[in-house]
């Protein structure tokens, strides 16, 4: 297991700054996600990790050592695409052996090492196919395999999971995490999925123009987001723009709403209060338990959940509930605010 510390890293394209200044460790055996919409700069990271793209400032070190200089096939990674990169002239076997060939592993071992890569990713017997004969899942624990049998220390995975139906992509997030908790590797994942962040991760870097917006555990980032921008681009996110008054309660342009326990702000200043759907209920109007009034404006069966979109003022916001819930559109509703599941974002004075 290894540990990656990424120091200010800088990468430019011309007059175009890719990276700009970005700062992550990634401790041995973890799995950490670089989460971003596209152009953000994850992919590009991913590559000066791997030797792939030349680093125009800042350094990259593998358990303390500069690796930043050093050619792909010396840095020792494993290395999984989006498109899988297979040769579709070569066996399943003989995909796996080539990396080994090119280190000249002896044969023997060879044969050993690939044998036991096949088991690893369930797909013993199927050696001797070629990937045009495999489904796209087994062509992606193939990638897998191959990127594993070299006995890499660090893994790199670059969106491996677009390629595949909705379906197959969630059980490949399970296999991969299974996986790479078994090898103990440590491994870094490129996604701009936020369920595949969510559900596989240890700790979620949020990227944004070039940068890291905040880097935490899944629950944290979703709960406890560090900007508006990171709030809005993960999960759904109703933000609440608030008055502090001087009693201290929360004026917002629908009512009065609940105070976090941890906003610090004093009376007079603005805050925008973050509230996720899961945290909003619904009571018939004129319930006291209610905080704001609405209409129900729409209303969308899930099965697991209903969501409701409800105007508040001039605001339109989610809400998500667990089934039986019996309010139709057109409904006028309280609004029942959970207190402990609210989340100052930006305050201004």
């Amino acid at each position: 297991m290894t540990e990656v510390s990424i120091l200010s890293l800088v990468k430019r394209y011309g007059d175009q700054t890719a990276i700009a200044d970005v700062s992550l460790t990634v401790d041995h055996g973890a799995f950490v996600s670089l989460l971003g919409p596209s152009g953000c700069g994850k992919t590009t990271t991913l590559k000066c990790l791997a030797g792939f793209e030349e680093v125009d400032g800042g350094r990259i070190l593998f358990d303390g050592d500069d690796v930043s200089r050093l050619p792909p096939e010396r840095r020792d990674i494993g290395m999984v695409f989006q498109n899988y990169a297979l040769f579709p002239h070569m066996t399943v076997e003989r995909n796996l052996a080539f990396g080994l060939e090119m280190r000249k592993i002896p044969g023997v071992e060879i044969a050993r090492r690939v044998e036991k890569a096949l088991e690893l990713v369930q797909l013993s017997g199927l050696g001797k196919r070629y990937p045009r004969a495999l489904s796209g899942g087994q062509q992606q624990r193939v990638a897998l395999a191959r990127a594993l049998v070299i006995e890499p220390k660090i893994l790199l995975l670059d969106e491996p999971l677009a390629n595949l139906d909705a379906r197959l992509r969630d059980e490949m997030r399970s296999f991969i995490r299974e996986l790479q908790r078994r090898v103990g590797i440590t491994t870094i994942y490129v996604t701009h999925d936020q369920a595949e962040a969510m559900t596989m991760s240890d700790q979620i870097a949020v990227m944004f123009a070039g940068r890291i917006a905040q880097v935490a555990a899944p629950e944290t980032i979703y709960d406890r987001p560090a900007s508006r921008a990171v709030a809005t681009f993960v999960g759904q996110a109703n933000i609440l723009s608030c008055t502090i008054e001087p009693n201290g309660a929360l004026r917002t342009a629908g009512g009065e709403v609940p105070r976090p326990q941890n906003l610090s702000a004093r009376p007079g200043a603005t805050v925008d209060i973050m509230a996720r759907p899961e945290a909003i209920g619904l009571v018939a109007a004129g319930d006291p338990a209610g905080h704001l009034l609405g209409k129900v404006m729409a209303r969308y069966f899930h099965g697991a959940f209903i969501d409701y979109h409800v105007a508040v003022a001039d605001t339109v916001i989610a809400v998500q509930m667990t089934p039986p819930a019996g309010f139709s559109v057109g409904d006028t509703v309280g609004l029942v605010l959970d207190a402990a599941r609210l989340w100052p974002l930006e305050t201004a004075q």
